[in-house]
């Protein structure tokens, strides 16, 4: 079953936890995948074992100027003047992901917002690359993204088979799961689900799914020490988390039965 799928969440909640987690289930079960790191942080090709020193060398499509000029006919940071709106971008995936254990990882980098976002050629290129991405390939895509639905657009929404927001047991989270449903809510996304992060107990669950009924409870990743030693060796947490592979496994039943 091919899925597209989109992570969102308050920074530093495990987003790419969980995109590295579903990406290697999906991957493992025979599934092609292509990741897609649209986060700031641009953490997701290391969360799925790839190696320090390479993670650190990637450089997201979104800062490639040479690209940026060629395909828009325009350079990075002009705002207003002339460019392509819908530049090609079918070849990037390609041309620019790396490969790791079954899975191919593509560093996006973030769309500029504010308003109706930045008029300007990066921004016309990614989200030409998102449209491809959701209405035009044929594998699982696990789209790894900021706080927000700023990649999405109404053209784009109804291709999500899933948003899922990842909330950890706070307020602060809590809230900004309720914004992203809103705004979920504006480019008509029905299918909202929820994953609960770093709980310890059924306190934690039942907190999480109480203040957030609206949600459909996919599932929770227990606090797991192994994902913090993951990061810390420069390995992948599927690799490293055994613990936190079964809940994945069991949210990926879930997400392919409904």
């Amino acid at each position: 079953m091919v899925l597209k799928l989109a992570i969102t969440g308050k920074g530093g909640v495990g987003k790419t936890t969980l995109s590295a987690l579903l990406a290697h289930v999906f991957a493992e079960r025979g599934q092609k995948v292509l990741a897609i790191d649209a986060d700031p942080a641009t953490g997701l090709a290391a969360a799925c074992g790839v190696p320090p020193e390479e993670a650190a060398a990637i450089v997201p499509v979104v800062d490639m100027e040479d690209l940026i000029y060629e395909r828009t006919g325009a350079r990075k940071g002009e705002i207003g003047g002339f460019f392509k709106l819908n530049p090609r971008v079918d070849d990037i995936p390609e041309r620019f992901a790396l490969s790791r254990d079954g899975i191919r990882i593509l560093t996006m980098g973030t769309v500029k917002s504010g308003g109706t976002g930045c008029l300007c050629p990066e921004n016309a290129l990614l989200r030409s690359l998102v449209t491809h991405l959701l209405l035009r390939r044929d594998e699982v895509l696990i789209l790894d993204m900021e706080a927000g639905v700023e990649h999405l657009g109404r053209g784009t929404a109804s291709a999500v088979d899933a948003l899922i927001v990842v909330v950890e047991p706070g307020r602060r989270s809590i809230q900004t799961a309720n914004t992203i449903r809103s705004l979920a809510e504006d480019l008509a996304i029905e299918r909202l689900y929820l994953v609960g992060n770093k709980t310890t107990s059924e306190e934690d669950r039942t907190f999480i799914a109480g203040l957030l009924p609206e949600f459909e409870v996919l599932g929770n990743l227990p606090s797991d020490p192994k994902a913090i030693e993951s990061d810390r060796l420069g390995r992948s947490v599927f690799e490293m988390a055994p613990q936190l592979v079964a809940e994945a496994n069991a949210i990926v039943d879930r997400l392919t039965s409904m």
